[in-house]
């Protein structure tokens, strides 16, 4: 006898089923600006960097494009009215859970230079 847990992925002919699709939900993220949820590829990943120059009070905040940096990050909609709705709702520290004061100059060139 097999085990349930095969036994439940079998089709009635005694074998398993390869027909599964990926949840539809998969590669969804939500725009900490507008609220929005979209695939990964619509939207630009940014990323909390601790300075360790003359201003190491503040916090940058940098874009992400290839989604490699270490640690946690925030999804955006690279449009200028979602990043102004982020800042406006300090949407962007709650997302990467900082307190500190945030430098969004990085983020903001990257979106004017598209």
């Amino acid at each position: 006898m097999r085990p349930a847990s095969i036994r439940a992925r079998m089709d009635g002919t005694g074998h398993l089923r390869t027909d599964r699709q990926p949840p539809s939900h998969a590669g969804r993220r939500t725009c900490v600006g507008c609220r929005r949820r979209d695939d990964r590829s619509a939207l630009l990943r940014v990323v909390a960097l601790a300075d360790a120059g003359p201003a190491a009070d503040l916090i940058s905040v940098v874009p992400d494009p290839q989604e490699r940096r270490p640690g946690r990050g925030a999804w955006l909609h690279p449009r200028a009215d979602c990043f102004e709705q982020a800042v406006r709702r300090r949407a962007l520290g709650r997302a990467l859970r900082l307190r500190a004061a945030l430098d969004l100059s990085a983020v903001q060139e990257h979106l004017a230079a598209q």
